[in-house]
């Protein structure tokens, strides 16, 4: 879930999501990394801020395929770019968990490893379903929906659909 709720993040940086590019630079990146508690990561580098927003940009592309086949020839895409090693850790407070990124990855390679797997496990899973865009017309942030019966549509409630839910009233009371 962790990866899962990083990747929604990074894409939701782009400004392929309606809003501005909140990885434009290394210290937004910086500040990304610590957020989402991005381990063994040294210094950042331009390259780096350039490389992740490429990955960034290839899982927009998952999250707006428009067919199951599509997703899996970018996620496979992205995958046969990094060098995949998967392993046991624990660190910094968190449980047992596994690593799919080699010990020597860059950021991109890590994040592309990490959350691409966590998304192939979602496709594997015939979940496709669960990557929404949000459904307010003025936002197209992405999101993974984790309700039970697959109903959520906007993604954040408290902003995009409490906004949509008091337009909605509003025109009712004025019909």
């Amino acid at each position: 879930m962790h990866s899962l709720a990083t990747v929604v993040d990074l894409v939701n940086t782009s400004p392929s999501t309606g809003g501005d590019d909140d990885l434009a630079s290394l210290a937004e990146l910086q500040t990304f990394v610590e957020s989402r508690q991005i381990s063994g990561i040294g210094a950042l580098t331009a390259r780096d801020l350039g490389q992740v927003r490429m990955v960034r940009e290839a899982f927009h592309r998952v999250f707006t395929a428009s067919d199951v086949a599509s997703a899996v020839r970018t996620l496979n895409a992205l995958l046969a770019e990094t060098r995949i090693t998967p392993r046991l850790t624990e660190h910094d407070g968190h449980p047992l968990h596994v690593h799919y990124f080699a010990t020597d990855a860059t950021l991109a390679e890590h994040m592309a490893a990490d959350c691409g797997v966590a998304l192939a496990h979602l496709l594997v899973e015939g979940e496709i379903e669960r990557l929404r865009t949000c459904s307010a017309p003025d936002c197209d942030r992405v999101f993974v929906d984790e309700s039970r019966n697959r109903s959520r549509v906007y993604c954040d409630s408290r902003t995009c659909g409490n906004r949509m839910h008091v337009a909605a009233y509003r025109a009712r009371r004025r019909a």
